[in-house]
């Protein structure tokens, strides 16, 4: 057992380095937590045995005899109050079964992990407006992305959104990702520069050599802990990753401007 939690702790701690190295100047949504009692006392103990480990999270759970949720950088784990065993992976809820199970890890990441979207600068993202244009979204996207692609294609058929878009080549993986967005932010009009990419895979004509935000939506992704395309953030914070279909993406866009809204009037005391 003692080699096995050793060989499960040093993988966690390889992560948590590379985690913590990508956001030193993360904006983070949740800040670090100083708990009390018991909860202190596991963290105290988790740290020192994952010295380098960023948790920015800890509380006890009604899982499984009281089993400890931590959030350690965007990914939550589980751990009992001696830190004996770690469990990494999603916990699953089934008392509605059959029928749908809930994933609770998913659900509970997603509320700790959540942007402070009057954190987010406009000015580094170009603004698409359908329809009432209610719903917000916050996209970054790279335009060599094929997932990308899939998510502008579903966009085309989704109204009552405001869509603000940031570049974000993924060099890495899309060489010329970078030249292109940088033609794409160089041009008079970004959006009909984008969307006649996207129609025809014309870029315009100019070289890319005006000043961009590129380098700066880099950081900030990183910092919101968006590590691929299309990342997107919603009106409450939510972070989505992925090409989502249609429905999917319908149903998260409407249940997070209910959440804004409902949070907005409780901050302002109209919710009363």
């Amino acid at each position: 057992m003692k080699n096995s939690l050793k060989v499960c702790a040093l993988a966690l701690l390889a992560w948590a380095m590379a985690t913590n190295a990508q956001v030193v100047n993360a904006q983070s949504p949740t800040p670090i937590e100083n708990p009390t009692g018991e909860a202190a006392e596991v963290k105290a103990l988790l740290q020192k045995k994952l010295p380098d480990a960023p948790i920015k999270h800890i509380e006890k759970t009604q899982y499984l005899g009281g089993l400890y949720e931590v959030l350690v950088g965007e990914q939550m784990i589980y751990t009992d109050k001696d830190v004996t065993y770690i469990l990494a992976g999603a916990l699953y809820d089934m008392k509605d079964m059959p029928g749908a199970m809930k994933n609770l890890t998913d659900l509970r990441a997603r509320e700790l992990n959540r942007v402070d979207v009057s954190a987010i600068p406009l000015s580094y993202a170009f603004k698409r407006v359908k329809g009432k244009g209610e719903r917000v979204m916050y996209l970054f996207s790279d335009i060599d992305c094929p997932f990308c692609e899939r998510i502008e294609h579903t966009l085309r058929e989704i109204d009552n959104v405001t869509i603000y878009t940031f570049l974000l080549p993924l060099d890495t993986l899309h060489p010329d990702a970078v030249r292109k967005s940088k033609t794409i932010w160089c041009a008079k009009d970004h959006v009909k520069a984008w969307e006649t990419y996207y129609a025809t895979q014309k870029l315009p004509d100019n070289k890319g050599d005006c000043d961009t935000p590129i380098s700066k939506i880099q950081q900030l992704a990183q910092g919101f802990g968006i590590r691929g395309t299309p990342g997107m953030i919603l009106a409450d914070g939510t972070i989505l990753s992925g090409a989502l279909p249609k429905e999917s993406l319908e149903s998260e866009l409407t249940r997070a401007d209910v959440a804004a809204t409902k949070a907005l009037k409780s901050a302002t005391g109209k919710g009363k």
